[in-house]
């Protein structure tokens, strides 16, 4: 099994398959989790903002019943197997991009499986500001708007960059799974040669690198908010 895996010839086609087929992919894969991220955040950010700040007790209380719902469909997306996601938006990515396959058409269902999860993150990093910041901002007279743009927002910077890595790095491996139905990047190299063409070298080079970025990113991403932590730099 295994001289048939090292085989000199098979050796040689995977060697042709990565250097050709490769670098697009890689390209692909870190130009949809990047561009995935960004519209999750977009979305994801105001919505944790609203989780925390919209409960009783918070700057800026919203009704109840406001308050349940989006908390109904938070849970709800972030429940539903991103496979499943993937299918049930298809005739929204159908609308919105013109097609269900390919790497653009992945973005769509990454950014709906993705924006919940970054609120419920964005909602744990707000909550850890400390409450008498708060109070002194109120005391001082500032407007709820002010409270989040000038007090919550910057002093969950660190946490925030924490929890915006481990958002983007989950979704690298959703894009990685996009490539069972059609989606570009290393996952569909992965798929389309390392499974239904049983050639496991390129399975496993595609995994290495998905690691690899994955260590990449987590990396960059803790060295921005060790950089961004105030209390780090007041030692």
């Amino acid at each position: 099994m295994l001289e048939q895996v090292f085989a000199q010839e098979v050796l040689q086609e995977a060697w042709d398959i990565i250097r050709t087929q490769f670098p697009l992919a890689i390209w692909e894969t870190v130009y949809v989790t990047i561009l995935s991220t960004a519209f999750a955040i977009v979305l994801g950010l105001p919505l944790g903002v609203i989780l925390v700040v919209g409960e009783k007790g918070g700057v800026r209380p919203l009704p109840a019943g406001l308050m349940r719902t989006l908390n109904v469909i938070v849970n709800l997306l972030r429940s539903v197997p991103f496979l499943i996601l993937m299918v049930l938006v298809f005739p929204l990515t159908r609308l919105l991009v013109g097609t269900v396959v390919g790497t653009v058409a992945s973005i769509v269902p990454l950014v709906i499986a993705a924006f919940p999860f970054i609120a419920r993150l964005a909602e744990g990093s707000l909550r850890e500001v400390n409450p008498n910041t708060i109070e002194m901002a109120q005391s001082l007279g500032a407007s709820p708007f002010q409270i989040i743009i000038r007090v919550m927002l910057p002093e969950s910077v660190p946490s925030l960059i924490s929890n915006a890595t481990i958002a983007i790095t989950t979704i690298l491996g959703y894009s990685a799974m996009s490539g069972i139905i059609g989606g570009g990047g290393l996952g569909k190299i992965a798929m389309n040669y390392g499974y239904y063409r049983y050639k496991y070298l390129i399975m496993v080079a595609a995994v290495v690198l998905l690691i690899l970025l994955v260590q990449l990113f987590q990396t960059l991403g803790t060295r921005f908010a060790v950089k961004s932590d105030k209390r780090l730099k007041n030692k």
